[in-house]
């Protein structure tokens, strides 16, 4: 009997070792899923303003394009909460920008939207933090000069240039590599205040075409044709 006992112990040996290696790699992979569902920057768009908000724009921090409209054809009136669904691969830190019925922008950049369960617009309470963080910064005050480049003409933009009218030069293309193909917009991100900007654009054939003295901070996008 003792060597039958002996002879089986390796097969003890080798199940005991199989499962020892089942169990080393099953732990990561579970400490993964648990990590990644951590990372949620989804969230609830609370309309407390008091008038309507009829567009909605969400993209990464680093992003150029701010991306459709969320709520597309819909409104969403004072009162109203909208769900933000965002994939983990789009990382935490978002800017948001609503846009009101008579007009006027709103934005919140750099928000770290996966610390947080509802970003209020209006009512003295721009977001709430989820369970257990810590208190998020104050949104920005007005004068937003920043805007959205919209490319309505029938050929592609190659080059973008906006600068304030108290700058004497273009400054850098807007678009660096990139070009801007027709149907696509382009947000124009400028410091706070600074509301008149010339703006100049070169199509692919060469063509230019300029706007002095726009007063950004009253226009959501500025369009070209």
């Amino acid at each position: 009997m003792r060597h039958l006992a002996l002879r089986h112990l390796p097969i003890r040996l080798a199940q005991l070792l199989c499962c020892l290696l089942l169990l080393a790699c099953g732990a990561p992979q579970s400490m993964l899923a648990q990590a990644q569902a951590q990372v949620d920057p989804s969230f609830q768009l609370v309309n407390r303003s008091g008038q309507t908000i009829r567009e909605i724009y969400v993209s990464p921090s680093e992003d150029r394009y701010w991306g459709h409209d969320w709520l597309e054809s819909n409104v969403l009136p004072s009162g109203g909460r909208f769900p933000i669904r965002i994939g983990p691969d789009a990382g935490c830190l978002q800017d948001v920008r609503v846009v009101y019925a008579d007009g006027r922008p709103e934005e919140r950049r750099r928000q770290d939207t996966c610390a947080l369960a509802e970003m209020v617009f209006g009512g003295g309470a721009p977001a709430r933090p989820g369970p257990g963080q810590p208190p998020l910064a104050p949104p920005s005050a007005s004068g937003n000069p920043s805007f959205n480049l919209v490319n309505h003409g029938g050929q592609v933009m190659r080059e973008v240039y906006v600068s304030s009218v108290q700058e004497n030069n273009w400054g850098a293309d807007r678009l660096g590599a990139e070009v801007l193909p027709p149907g696509r917009h382009l947000a124009i991100r400028l410091p706070l205040n600074d509301c008149l900007n010339d703006v100049r654009i070169v199509w692919m054939d060469g063509r230019n075409e300029e706007r002095r003295r726009v007063d950004t901070c009253a226009l959501v996008n500025l369009v070209f044709r």
